[in-house]
């Protein structure tokens, strides 16, 4: 290829596109696994500073035996809170089901006094209504079960990925820091460790956050006097896992359920609700994204707003961890321009 063959540049310019656009068509048809393995690639990054810590304490070890441990570890506090909240939550859940056709009679009356329902429609009618026909019930349930399976194959695909992950991360990250020169190495190294410590500094404060919503959802349900409190605040506690849209979701329950018993009480609920996400966003997330991860409130909206475009829910969820990735390769490739902001 030289300035005096410009017909062999053309070809290897048309051959490289061809390979480039070869690349991402493969690329889109495996989407969802590739999606599988950068979650559990964030997974096995914010585990690995825990994983190394436990490793220097407990030195007797082999990798493999701490990198189970703390997966049952993480295993048995799952299902000891499922032990202490179940069984509650399962009793007030059959409660809230066999409340449900009182509650669609009182919500039903209220809008038939202010004229904007016109008869009392039972619960089976309400389904049907709901549905263009039988075919479409009995579809929206097997996709119901369907999207459950896969969700329980993919996290448990998920776990074992990033325990594989997780048990060669130090060969992986060799390997990695090798294909730079010998001068860049350190940096590439420090900019691993600052990646894994931003990823973990992201999934604690999910976590975090999770559990104070939650947890603050339920004790205010349950002074308020509002029903089946346990299952709502679960709901609570879930939906802030899932950005933007999911804390709006997961209040609604708890909101209507409370209105069946007044609507005084629903308007509490729907306050504090409100107040909780004013705080959650103006002082716990700036709190927990800015100091803990380094990105600014402008950064992670952003990142929201694109990772949600793209990919929905789950890319939101992955937007503050990816961005974060992002920011420290921009630090790495323009470091008087990440010194000055």
């Amino acid at each position: 290829m030289t300035r005096d063959n410009p017909r062999a540049l053309i070809r290897y310019a048309l051959a490289g596109a061809a390979l480039t656009a070869a690349l991402l068509w493969g690329a889109y048809l495996v989407r969802s696994a590739l999606l599988l393995i950068y979650v559990s690639v964030l997974f096995a990054i914010g585990l690995a500073p825990l994983v190394s810590l436990v490793e220097r304490r407990i030195g007797r070890l082999p990798r493999w035996a701490v990198i189970l441990t703390i997966y049952l570890l993480f295993l048995g506090v799952l299902a000891g809170l499922a032990v202490m909240v179940i069984p509650p939550m399962v009793e007030q859940a059959r409660g809230l089901f066999s409340a449900l056709p009182n509650m669609l009679q009182q919500g039903q009356q209220w809008l038939i006094d202010r004229g904007l329902l016109s008869r009392e429609l039972s619960l089976q009618e309400a389904v049907q209504q709901s549905q263009v026909g039988g075919s479409d019930a009995v579809t929206t349930i097997v996709g119901a079960v369907w999207s459950f399976v896969g969700g329980v194959f993919g996290f448990v695909t998920i776990l074992i990925l990033s325990f594989y992950l997780l048990l060669d991360s130090e060969a992986f990250v060799r390997t990695f820091v090798r294909l730079f020169p010998r001068t860049e190495r350190p940096r590439v190294e420090d900019a691993c460790r600052r990646v894994s410590g931003k990823v973990s500094a992201w999934l604690g404060g999910q976590l975090l956050l999770a559990a104070i919503i939650g947890g603050t959802a339920a004790l205010a349900l349950f002074l308020m006097g509002v029903p089946y409190f346990y299952v709502l605040a679960l709901i609570a506690g879930i939906g802030e896992m899932i950005p933007i849209v999911g804390p709006i979701l997961a209040a609604l329950p708890a909101i209507a359920v409370a209105f069946t018993v007044s609507p005084t009480l629903a308007l509490g609920v729907a306050l504090f609700f409100l107040i909780q996400q004013q705080f959650e966003n103006h002082v716990l997330v700036p709190k927990i994204m800015e100091r803990q991860v380094g990105i600014s409130a402008a950064g992670v909206i952003i990142a929201l707003l694109v990772g949600g475009t793209l990919l929905g829910v789950v890319g939101a969820i992955l937007a503050v961890p990816t961005m974060a990735i992002l920011q420290v390769m921009f630090e790495e490739a323009f470091p008087e321009a990440a010194a000055d902001t």
